[in-house]
Parts: structure tokens; C-alpha cells; sequence
């Protein structure tokens, strides 16, 4: 159970992750790669934005990675807000498996992709970052955001793995099963009421209805 220090107000927060990019959509280890939404990822952005219009938000705030900042102004701009770049929100890196393809991986790096899929929160590629560093430095972040707006409502745009990670975190699920039980989808949105002092609510899972029910 995750202490949250405040007044007695529910904070409702809009936790979504970024929009397609050709490299998700490729199935490639894309971590610390700043790469930008194609035109899928675009249009799932818009389509978030407009599906949030109303929500009545008081901030955004994104990782400061492109294609999480171009997610966020699409879910900024119906109110008039610039979101906040939060370096501690960005993905986990994956090091020398940066670009490449999961197939690739478990070919060219058989011993060190086992490892990982048997621990993933403990280990990590040559050069990138445990699922625990990344939670160590994502979860004050957004732990801060959410006391920082007390009874309002809030969008943050974050990554796969970090959403995962956060999700299971507040919610007391078992960290090391972050990547099996919890689905992130390019521009999903996940909803999270927070109510001080001690907790955490999901409203909402990975939930793209915006995109996945309409043409496009």
C-alpha cells in the first residue's frame, strides 16, 4: 500500500503511455532511444486528446523523451496547458539491446535474454538499467505530482515499462511480474485515484477505446 500524504481529496490520475512508433510497432528493445511517433502514433494522440477534452485537467506532465512530450501536447492542448517534462519518467534502458529486435535479442544475447525474462526486475542488459532503477527514480517523481495536486486531476505520459512498473507499485502488486500481468498499449490510458493518506485505486487498465473503435 502506497502513502500518500495530503488532505482528504481524491486525485484522479490520467497515467497513459506515448503513442505508436515505428520501432514499437517493429517490435524493437526501444528504451533510451529518442525516437519520434509515426503517423499512427499521432493519430492515437489526437484521438486521446479529444477523447479527455472534458476532464477538466490542471496539468500534464510527461517524460521528457519525444515521442512521451508529443503524446502529452496532443493531451494538453483542448486545455490550454504546456505539459511538464519530468526526466525521472522516462523508459528503462535497455543497453546494448537498444534497436533491436526481440527475435535478435534472443538469438545474439541467449544467456543474458534468459536471465532477463527470469528476473526482470533485477536484471539487466550490458549497459542498461534494472526495472528496480527505474522505479527508484520514476516512483518519487510521480509519488510528488500527485501530492503536488491534491483533489484534481492530472494527465501523466510516461513509457511501457515505467507505467508498468508505477501501476504495480501503487497498487501493492508483485513487482517482478510487472512485464506478465500488466498490458500497456501505445496510447493507452490508465486511470488511478489516489485518497490520502494510504490509498490507491485503478479505475481503468490499458484502455485504448479511443483509437481501437473508430477507422483510421
Amino acid at each position: 500500500m502506497v502513502q500518500i500524504m495530503g488532505n482528504s481529496h481524491k486525485t484522479r490520475v490520467y497515467l497513459i503511455r506515448h503513442g505508436a512508433t515505428l520501432q514499437s510497432e517493429e517490435d524493437r528493445f526501444t528504451g533510451s532511444a529518442d525516437v519520434e511517433l509515426d503517423d499512427e502514433g499521432r493519430r492515437q494522440a489526437k484521438l486521446l486528446g479529444a477523447r479527455l477534452a472534458a476532464a477538466k485537467l490542471e496539468a500534464v506532465y510527461c517524460s521528457d523523451m519525444k515521442r512521451a512530450m508529443a503524446t502529452a501536447e496532443a493531451v494538453a492542448l483542448p486545455h490550454g496547458l504546456a505539459p511538464t517534462a519530468v526526466a525521472q519518467l522516462r523508459e528503462i534502458d535497455h543497453g546494448h539491446w537498444e534497436g533491436l529486435l526481440h527475435s535478435e535479442v534472443a538469438e545474439k544475447y541467449a544467456d543474458e535474454y534468459e536471465a532477463w525474462k527470469a528476473d526482470p526486475l533485477m536484471s539487466a542488459p550490458t549497459g542498461g538499467e534494472t526495472a528496480w532503477a527505474v522505479l527508484s527514480r520514476a516512483a518519487p517523481a510521480f509519488l510528488k505530482i500527485v501530492r503536488d495536486h491534491p483533489g484534481g486531476k492530472i494527465a501523466v505520459v510516461s513509457h511501457k515499462a515505467t507505467n508498468r512498473l508505477l501501476i504495480a507499485f501503487v497498487l501493492g502488486m508483485d513487482l517482478a511480474r510487472y512485464r506478465d500481468r500488466l498490458a500497456q498499449d501505445p496510447a493507452c490510458m490508465n486511470v488511478i485515484e489516489f485518497v490520502p493518506p494510504a490509498e490507491a485505486k485503478a479505475i481503468a487498465l490499458n484502455d485504448t477505446n479511443h483509437y481501437q473503435t473508430l477507422p483510421g
